[in-house]
């Protein structure tokens, strides 16, 4: 998303890396691409891990994009804003575009070498689009609130820190004062009781102190 910051900090660097070492030890990217996702709820600290993820895949050698689920969303954010103060069960999964981004994860995964995704301009609230070269990447990383519902994911990563653990970087991070009002609280208890749920498809979880944990599943 244009206009997007973030902070990456220590410890994102420090889960990244233990998320790359579990890579590692399983050989992957290997020949085929990879798509991962890392997923979580408001402020959680998606973007920062995503990108220290790039980052630690880069210092040995591997190519990654990051897409961002904030691309994806049906309407830009202040016009998402409005719709969900108009009606509140608006608010969910439903306010993205999940299934065009699992289109361009799997045309990735499928070896494309570029391709047309939406592209939110935060301060004009419109979405435009934009050409994403995809030459030289071996691994696609999928950030947002709902990337562990993407079926083309092959490796999820879940944050498990909730939106009251998270305020204090909300704030840090926050675009616009109007994203920190009493109604969004409501929006993002909401998200919560919705993406809790995600936890149970992750192969790796992220801890609050970003400490990683593979996710044990029975034979």
């Amino acid at each position: 998303m244009h206009g997007d910051r973030i902070v990456i900090e220590p410890h994102h660097e420090r889960a990244a890396g233990a998320i790359d070492g579990w890579l590692q030890q399983r050989g992957l990217p290997g020949a085929d691409r990879l798509v991962l996702t890392v997923a979580g709820e408001s402020g959680s600290g998606k973007s920062e891990t995503a990108a220290a993820l790039a980052a630690a895949l880069a210092a040995r050698g591997v190519g990654s994009m990051i897409f961002q689920q904030d691309d994806y969303f049906v309407y830009p954010p202040r016009s998402n804003d409005r719709a969900r103060r108009a009606d509140i069960d608006w608010v969910g999964p439903g306010e993205v575009r999940l299934d065009l981004l699992d289109e361009h994860l799997q045309a990735f995964r499928d070896g494309a070498e570029a391709l047309e995704k939406p592209l939110v301009r935060y301060a004009e609230d419109r979405i435009d689009s934009e050409r994403m070269s995809l030459e030289g990447c071996a691994v696609a990383i999928a950030e947002g609130t709902y990337t562990t519902l993407l079926e083309s994911a092959d490796v999820r990563v879940f944050i498990d820190r909730d939106w009251q653990a998270t305020r204090a970087h909300r704030e840090k991070r926050s675009r616009d004062s109007a994203e920190l009002d009493p109604f969004i609280d409501r929006v993002l208890a909401i998200e919560h009781d919705i993406i809790a749920a995600h936890k149970a498809r992750a192969d790796l979880v992220v801890t609050a102190d970003f400490s990683v944990q593979p996710v044990e599943r029975g034979s």
